[in-house]
């Protein structure tokens, strides 16, 4: 059954662009087909004081994986890439890459939701995040234009 997820991707810490590109491919490799990419956006941080601005794009994938496989995926993917601390309870840290699902779609259109103590689907913040949501955006607009 294939699904369609809509991620954020951020980066703060060395070679920006290529962190995005490298999570992309990472994700078009292990996650499924991506269908749309918003352009990389140069964002304060958020939540937290840095001296590193980030990078953050979007992206949504189609895929066949189930949601929670997609969560593990994800976690590895950002720790094969350099992630070492993840963001709890609202204390945010500089990161190589953070790649977040943000929503995701069955195959008939409806909304996924979840509950659960490693993912809330639709993301609870999201809304909250304008490195986010301009990205999400941008996406969604370029897919109601096919």
């Amino acid at each position: 059954m294939s699904t369609t997820v809509y991620f954020s991707l951020g980066t703060n810490l060395g070679d920006k662009e290529q962190n995005l590109r490298t999570a992309i491919q990472q994700l078009e490799q292990r996650v499924g087909h991506v269908l749309a990419l918003s352009s990389f956006h140069a964002t304060e941080p958020w939540g937290f004081t840095s001296c590193h601005t980030f990078l953050n794009a979007a992206c949504s994938v189609q895929t066949d994986l189930e949601v929670m496989e997609v969560l593990r995926v994800t976690q590895q993917i950002e720790r094969e890439m350099g992630r070492t601390l993840k963001s709890v309870d609202g204390t945010y840290h500089d990161r190589l890459i953070d790649i977040d699902l943000l929503l995701c779609y069955d195959a008939d259109g409806r909304s996924i939701t979840l509950q659960t103590p490693e993912l809330v689907l639709p993301h609870p913040l999201m809304y909250q995040r304008d490195f986010v949501m301009r990205p999400l955006r941008e996406i969604l607009s370029l897919q109601a234009e096919r």
